[in-house]
């Protein structure tokens, strides 16, 4: 019975995942399932575990350290007695000791030590949100392909559609007597030929499907796809200045808040290394005692030796650097060089920011601009096809203008779908840098 509960229960759960498979993922759905799935993302997950676990270790340092110990020595031979005399005896001694130490002062490395620790804590989750932020982006960038290289399917397969019934009419034409072979051959070739761009064009389908399936960590892709949005999604328009989305951008983006928090633990770093100059004081303390026996003599009892050999101790230990041969010295040196080095490679992170802000700006200025030229060549070149056709069907036009003007109206299609999706994708990456989600 246990059996069936189990088969049944795994085969309702494959069915769910199929399910779940077969539907049609919006973007957002797509985003969300990668953030949870993508292996990237998770390793930097990990990283954020390990800072806090960092940061448990730094902040412990305050505790004090307690150890026990215990120990059996054996002596044979001659050998020292009680009453200062040499002899050949056979003794034992056993000693127990419990002790505990406390750092009172360390030149302040403890509480540099924690900041410092807490800093890579942010960072380590601002690592975490720029790997989500990638996986974001990438994953908006398959999609956005898909939309692309589905509709230039769609376009193949209406051509292929329409060359079919082309060639079905010159046939009938040609066993009429109307048209020669040669151009039923010549018809014949083309259709072939849009049967291959409608072949390649699945193909660009079906890859830009896996490239999307394996950043959702998807077994497979088989079953998958993604849904179209609303046509009043994917119009362009209005773009900020670059300025005005950096200004933005520079306050949220975690590639620049890592940058400012490495500056920062540069600077404690810097006094890290100063207080290595400063004397550092420790508290220690414990209790211990221990049991002698003599085969030359009768020894008191084990717990009456315990009790009378009992002891405690306390004491401060105060630690002064004089001369470290000049390492405090070198290591404030260099503290100070990485601290420079982390404000620039901030600056320079700032740079970078705006100058992908600017690339993704002037991208979709001319993204919007080749969209609104190719709109109008692919009309005009669709006038100019459905013109030569009418002509090709009367016989005022042959074969080779006929596919010649199909073969541009094809080429200014894929140009304004291409551009328009482009436009679309650039407009929503400055959005994204602004911090508004990426979504249709």
């Amino acid at each position: 019975m246990r059996k069936i509960v189990v088969i049944v229960t795994l085969l309702c759960a494959a069915m769910a995942g199929a399910g779940a498979q077969q539907r049609a993922w919006t973007l957002q759905q797509c985003i969300d399932y990668a953030l949870e799935h993508n292996i990237s993302v998770r390793q930097s997950g990990l990283g954020v575990e390990q800072k806090e676990v960092d940061l448990n270790t730094a902040l412990s340092r305050r505790l004090p350290g307690v150890s026990a110990s215990a120990s059996e020595n054996l002596s044979f031979g001659r050998g020292l007695t009680a009453d200062n005399t040499y002899s050949n005896a056979n003794t034992t001694s056993t000693s127990f000791s419990l002790g505990a130490d406390l750092p009172i002062f360390q030149g302040f490395d403890i509480s540099n030590g924690i900041k410092m620790a807490k800093l890579d804590l942010q960072s380590a989750n601002l690592a975490l949100e720029r790997a989500r932020d990638d996986i974001r982006v990438a994953v908006a960038q398959a999609y956005i392909q898909i939309l692309y290289s589905r509709e230039i399917l769609q376009v193949a397969l209406e051509q292929v559609a329409r060359d079919s019934l082309q060639t079905e009419r010159i046939k009938a034409m040609a066993s009429t007597g109307k048209l020669s072979s040669a151009e039923v051959a010549a018809q014949q070739a083309s259709l072939e030929q849009t049967r291959l761009s409608s072949v390649q064009a699945r193909n660009n389908l079906n890859m830009a499907l896996l490239d999307l399936s394996q950043l959702l960590e998807l077994e497979s892709p088989e079953g998958f796809d993604v849904a179209s949005p609303p046509e009043s999604m994917l119009q362009p328009g209005l773009l900020m200045s670059p300025e005005a989305v950096y200004a933005q951008a520079v306050t949220i983006k975690p590639v620049i808040l890592s940058g400012e928090l490495a500056v920062e633990s540069a600077k404690i770093n810097v006094d890290r290394a100063k207080g290595a100059a400063l004397p550092s004081l420790s508290l220690s303390g414990g209790i211990g005692t221990n049991f002698y026996t003599n085969s030359l003599g009768q020894s008191a009892s084990f717990g009456s030796q315990l009790e009378k050999n009992f002891s405690q101790y306390i004491g401060l230990s105060l630690r002064v650097p004089i001369f470290q041969r000049f390492s405090v010295r070198n290591n404030i040196k260099n503290a100070r060089i990485g601290l420079i080095n982390q404000e620039l490679q901030l600056e320079s992170a700032r740079k970078s920011l705006f100058k992908e802000i600017q690339q993704a700006y002037y991208n979709a200025v001319a993204a919007q601009a080749k969209c609104t030229s190719s709109l109008a060549a692919a009309q005009s070149a669709e006038q100019a096809f459905v013109l030569t056709r009418e002509k090709y069907d009367n016989g005022k036009a042959n074969v080779t203008e006929y596919n010649d003007s199909r073969a541009r109206y094809l080429e200014a299609q894929s140009n304004y779908l291409q551009a328009r999706y482009e436009a679309v994708y650039q407009e929503k990456l400055l959005d994204f840098y602004r911090g508004l989600p990426l979504s249709f």
